[in-house]
Order: structure tokens, then sequence, then C-alpha cells
């Protein structure tokens, strides 16, 4: 079962979510407080029910809001961002080499977030 780990950094807090195995499939932005943090956590339980949206092929049909956003990073690697309903940005993956690789991070995401526990960096 997949985990939001929340961590304080120098200038607020993050978390990442972390599939079964113990690998970040997300991360989060800074908040600038726990409280925030926890919203964000909230917010990705809530929100990635949403679809996919294929950045990386040309005429890439729109999707609404909530939604994951695949696309390619300045140096060709796959990445996904996930968007919640007003359109914000939520969660962010690693750089992945292969699309397939990618497509496998949301689905664990779907997978894990709804029912992860949220625990806090050590």
């Amino acid at each position: 079962m997949g985990k939001f780990v929340i961590k304080q950094t120098a200038t607020g807090f993050k978390f990442d979510l972390k599939a079964g195995n113990g690998e970040i499939i997300a991360t989060s932005e800074v908040y600038n407080t726990k409280a925030a943090c926890l919203n964000g956590v909230e917010s990705v339980k809530k929100n990635c029910v949403g679809e996919i949206e294929d950045q990386t092929v040309e005429n890439a049909a729109a999707v609404k809001h909530p939604k994951f956003e695949m696309y390619t990073d300045k140096v060709g690697e796959f990445r996904f961002r996930l968007k919640a309903k007003n359109g914000e940005i939520i969660a962010t993956s690693e750089g992945y080499k292969a699309k397939a690789s990618c497509l496998n991070g949301i689905e664990s995401v779907k997978k894990n977030a709804p029912d992860a526990e949220i625990t806090e960096a050590e």
C-alpha cells in the first residue's frame, strides 16, 4: 500500500507519494505550512481519478480537469503532472525514459493515492 510522506524543508513542507515498494511516484511543491501541505495531500487523493492528457502526441485531445498531463521534458524524458479541478498542479513525477513507465507511474498514483496513509519523514 502507498503512503504520503510529509517532510519539512528549509522553506516549508512537501510530500512524496510512495508506492508499496518505497519508490517515489509523485512529489508536491513546497508549501508554506504543514496544514497547506496536508490540504495538498487531500487534493491528490480526491483528484487522482482524472483522465490522461497525452501531450507527447500531435493534436492531443484536451481533457478537462482534474487530469494527468503527460509530456516530455527538455532532455526528452516522459513526465506527468496531476492538475486539480481548478487547474493547479498538485503533484509531479520524476523523468521516465520510456512512455510505458510514465503511464505505469500514473496508474500507480491512481491505485495508491486514494487510500494511502499519511506519515512524517524521520
